[in-house]
Formats: structure tokens, sequence, C-alpha cells
């Protein structure tokens, strides 16, 4: 049977849903702005938003440790640098393919069969996976693509994904696993209906989708497509392991010379406290609430969240925190002052049942 149609352009833009009830965050520009990721950042937003004189201001002088890869660094490095901070970067974790890669090639032959309604990506990690199952089936990722309709978790996941060939229909406004079964939920009925070539039985429900995620990854997506009528497919096409931290890095935190740290996964979080240990002197600041749950599951002070997962807003909220700090140095607030921030260690949000996919 013949694949399922593909969005018509004239129909307009992919379907987004609006954001979800927004939650407060600490030390945040905007406290009323949905947090919630634990994603890779999908570095969009601008950053130039943020007043310059106040961005050097908290920043210059500071040394912030950005426990991610290089590449994966580069851009809030540069702009914490540009402010005049002092920027370490060193991994906490790294990828690792998987050991047995049968189910992830079983699982590309069936995307060129026909098989699934959707493929949902909830990590760029996952992208280089699939085309490097392609590439040992001799498959083109991009053709084998169009016989499936794809949803992306955020704008970084989509444009790698249209870097290879491949259309994305769906990519929810908040960038996360929970955000995208709200999309899905918000879909019309005529999107949500199983399409694909092989989809037909009525005991498919809504169709099968391919969910290419981390060993790490928590059960939001699966669980959720599930509730709404969909067949999820899990498939583990990555391992996230642990990276040692560099000396210098290690050295600088034990001699108390680190002001800040930025994270982003549970998994990082995870990975300082048990390399570095947890300090209160050092300021907390986490990419969403899943990775806000996991510094404080392991002790971690932690003072901010970002309210995307971007550069942007990693930076926005790393100059509130350290402002803060600056602040509360001088005069501090009354124990019973509504008005008074939360303290160290906490956010001032409810946690999430996401989970970390890194």
């Amino acid at each position: 049977m013949s694949p399922g149609p593909l969005r018509d352009p004239s129909r307009g833009p992919a379907p987004v849903v609006p954001p979800l009830p927004a939650r407060g965050t600490a030390g945040a520009v905007d406290p009323g702005a949905p947090v919630d990721a634990g994603y890779p950042v999908d570095a969009v937003g601008p950053v130039d938003d943020l007043d310059a004189a106040r961005r050097a201001d908290a920043l210059a002088g500071r040394t912030v440790l950005v426990p991610r890869a290089p590449e994966r660094a580069a851009g809030l490095a540069a702009t914490l640098r540009d402010a005049g901070a002092h920027v370490l970067v060193s991994p906490a974790i790294e990828r690792a393919p998987v050991e047995d890669t049968a189910p992830v090639d079983g699982a590309l032959a069936r995307l060129v069969h026909g098989d699934f309604a959707w493929v949902v990506v909830t990590s760029v990690n996952a992208i280089d996976e699939l085309l490097a199952s392609a590439a040992r089936q001799g498959v083109d990722l991009g053709d084998a693509a169009r016989r499936a309709r794809w949803a992306a978790v955020g704008p970084a996941t989509r444009r790698a994904l249209e870097a290879v060939g491949v259309t994305v229909e769906l990519e929810p406004d908040e960038n996360s696993a929970r955000g995208l079964v709200a999309a899905f939920a918000a879909l019309p009925p005529s999107d949500q209906a199983s399409t694909s070539g092989d989809q037909g039985s009525t005991s498919r429900g809504r169709g099968v989708v391919l969910l290419p995620q981390g060993d790490l990854a928590a059960p939001t997506m699966h669980d959720g497509l599930h509730d709404l009528g969909y067949v999820p497919h899990v498939v583990t096409v990555y391992r996230t392991v642990t990276h040692t931290l560099a000396p210098d890095v290690v050295a600088a935190w034990r001699a108390g010379a680190v002001d800040a740290v930025v994270l982003t996964s549970g998994s990082v979080a995870r990975e300082v406290a048990r390399q570095l240990g947890p300090r209160d002197d050092v300021v907390g600041v986490a990419i969403g609430d899943p990775t806000a749950r996991a510094a404080r599951d392991v002790g971690l002070r932690l003072d901010a969240v970002a309210e995307r997962p971007t550069d942007a807003a990693l930076a926005a909220a790393l100059v509130g925190a350290l402002a803060a700090t600056r602040t509360t140095a001088g005069s501090a607030a009354l124990p019973d002052d509504p008005a008074a921030p939360p303290a160290a260690g906490t956010t001032g949000v409810d946690p999430t049942p996401e989970g970390d996919p890194s």
C-alpha cells in the first residue's frame, strides 16, 4: 500500500499549540513563562534582548562552569565570555552507541516499508543514529522519511532534520515531551487519523509511532501518545555515559573559584554532584524543570530555571541569578517577606512528570 499523504503546503505551517499553563521561575526574566525541558539546548532566541550593561554587570569577572561538550556549549560560552565571564567548558556526559544496532536497523527498515504513521524525534543525537542506520542499509534517510510524518521537540531538532532532507510537520511551542504530547492532542481529527500505508487496521488505533530515544529517556512521550490512542514503538538508539571532568575544572571547583554552574540535563546534574560534590556557594541554573528536580535530588544549589531550553534563556536566567546574589549580599529580605526570593536550592515551581532524555 502507498504511504499516506503529507501535509499540503497550501494548508499553511505545521500545526502548533499554545504553551501549556506557565509556572513561575526563580531569577528568570519572565516568571510566567513555561519551564519544561531536559532536552539538548535549541540555540534560538535573541540573546541581544538582554541589556548588555546588565549582562556585563552580572557576569564580569565571574567564573561559570558549563559541563557540556565544547561544540554544544559554544553558543552559550561565547555569550558569557562576551560579557566578561570566565567560562570553563568540560563535558560531564557523552553519547555512546548502542551495543546492538539490530533494533534501530529494524526500525529503519520498517520506516522504508511505510509501517509508521509518525516519527517523533526528541533529541538531535537520535538523528545521527538514524543516519548511521540508513548508511548501513544503503538508504537515504530523506527518501525514507517521506513514508511517514515527522515531529520534532524543538527548533534545533527540526533544523537538524531539515538539514538531512526530512520535513517536520509538528513542533510544539513548549519544547518538551509534555509540550509535544499536547501538540499531538491538539491536532484536528483529520490529522490524528492513521493514514500511513500499513496503518489501516483498527487495532493500530491512530497509527504506530516510532520513538528513537536515548537509554535514559523518561516514558513521558510513550505514555502520552499511548493515552491518545497511538501505538508507540520505542527504540533505544544511543546511550548516555559518564565523561570525566577536566582536572582544571575539578581544581577550580574545590578551590571555591567557580561562581555558577549551568545544568543542561538531569544526567549532567547527577554527574556534577558525583564528580565535584555539592557546594552552597555555587549558583545553579537549570535548563528546565526536570533538570531542576534532578539537581535538587542530588543536593545541588539551584537558583533559577531557564524559561525555555535555549542559549538565550539560559544566559538570561544566569544573569538574573548572579545579579540577585550581588543584591542579596548587601541586604537580606526578612523571612516572612512575601516578596523575598526563593531560598537557594528551590525554584518556586512544582515538579512535572518529565524525565531526563539525555
